[in-house]
């Protein structure tokens, strides 16, 4: 009997229904997010080249350092939130108001520092619309309430929207972009298309659902940014590895390089997106059914050890695709994928075991070891070994963030074994 036959047995059928729904919603969401641009990135590459298609995803590196400072993991409490209050208009109200106020002011300090950066920095200012285009995927982050949506477990209301928004993003670049100087154009589409999917997905929270943003004290803005404070370091500090790995690359050494990086990422980043989706659908049944992780942590370990050898199998007509011919270029995608598979560990016994469990400050100092450590290693990895020491990095750290996790997940399990009578 398969694992997700099992899980369908020992479920009810109301919640295998709604399980199964919201996948097919979230799955839809994210993997045509990740799909399109990789059916636009052999078109943009051949158009602009390495060089102006590395510009424009080292201007994506700056910016995602923000992005968890405007999300400040909400993305995990307000949906754990909405998902234990779903019921009462009143708490709803108060989340919905707590999110889009905190949410906005961490948008206006991070603007306001990516302004100073490019304006002060010259190899910044440079390419100074580039950045500018390219923050306006913050404001879309900003808006786009999906956090509402997966903690009702309703994703299916605004998929089908965000999925047309995405497909008449890809549809311009191919109309709009047609020589190496329009590389412009494309972080502009991308930020326009995230602010749309913002705007309705706000416009549905208030007309069918009756959201209402009401003021609040400071006190209480306060005391939430406090709250969430050690869960926004847990989400934000893997950026100092994760980011930074594409970042320096940037900066120590050429855009082309970071643009033949970023394109093998591309497809390691799609097999996380599958990770993330399987995860982020079961978080808020976790929730609620806490005794069904042990099928959730089989399916997403087979899922993730299928999907390497997938990928590792047909190396050899993803970079045909991507007309990737950099030499090393296996060797970076081997690494990459072994730590893909650190990955998933963290988001099974991380997100969906040990904050379930409301353990968030165990998280907390795993994440920050394991991103500190990464954080360090990333100056030297990358200044002697280029892309190969960007991918070892990345890899390294997921593993020390999984793996860290997976050996306290034994030692709790070792010691509630022992506290059994």
């Amino acid at each position: 009997m398969s694992i997700i036959s099992k899980i369908k047995e020992k479920l009810k059928n109301k919640d295998a229904k709604t399980l199964l729904e919201n996948f097919i919603s979230l799955s839809a969401l994210q993997l045509v997010g990740m799909i399109l641009p990789l059916l636009t990135l052999p078109y943009i590459l051949r158009v602009v080249g390495f060089e102006k298609y590395g510009i424009i995803v080292f201007a994506a590196s700056l910016i995602a350092y923000f992005q968890s400072l405007t999300d400040f993991s909400f993305r995990i409490t307000a949906v754990r939130d909405v998902a234990v209050f779903r019921n009462s208009t009143k708490k709803l109200n108060l989340i919905y108001s707590k999110v889009l106020i905190i949410k906005g002011l961490f948008l206006l300090v991070s603007l306001l520092i990516i302004g100073t950066i490019v304006f002060l920095v010259p190899s910044f200012y440079e390419y100074k619309w580039i950045y500018f285009y390219s923050s306006l995927l913050l404001v879309g982050y900003a808006l786009f309430p999906e956090w509402f949506f997966q903690g009702i477990e309703k994703m299916r209301y605004i998929t089908y929207l965000n999925i047309g928004i995405k497909v008449f993003f890809t549809i311009c670049i191919f109309v709009f972009i047609k020589k190496e100087d329009d590389y412009w154009i494309y972080p502009l589409l991308q930020g326009a298309g995230y602010i749309g999917a913002g705007i309705i997905g706000q416009f549905l929270l208030i007309k069918k659902y009756k959201l209402k943003l009401i003021w609040l004290p400071k006190k209480v803005i306060f005391d939430t940014v406090k709250k969430n404070f050690p869960l926004f370091i847990n989400q934000f500090v893997p950026t100092l590895y994760n980011n930074t790995s594409t970042f320096l690359l940037g900066l120590l050494g050429t855009k082309s390089m970071v643009g033949i990086y970023q394109a093998i990422m591309i497809i390691i980043n799609i097999s996380i997106t599958i990770i993330d989706v399987f995860s982020r659908v079961f978080f808020p049944f976790l929730n609620r059914k806490k005794d069904a992780f042990g099928n959730y942590k089989k399916l997403l370990l087979s899922i993730s050890l299928v999907m390497s050898i997938i990928i590792l199998v047909g190396y050899k007509l993803i970079f045909w695709y991507l007309n990737i011919h950099y030499e090393y270029a296996f060797l970076i995608l081997l690494i990459l994928v072994i730590g893909m598979n650190g990955y998933s560990l963290s988001n099974i016994f991380g997100l969906n075991y040990f904050i379930v469990q409301r353990k968030d400050k165990l998280v907390l100092k795993n994440t920050l070891r394991a991103s500190l450590i990464g954080f360090v290693l990333a100056f030297p990895l990358i200044s002697y070994l280029g892309p190969i020491g960007a991918a070892i990095n990345l890899s390294f750290s997921r593993w020390m963030m999984g793996g860290g996790l997976y050996l306290k997940y034994l030692n709790f399990r070792k010691d509630e074994s022992s506290n059994t009578p």
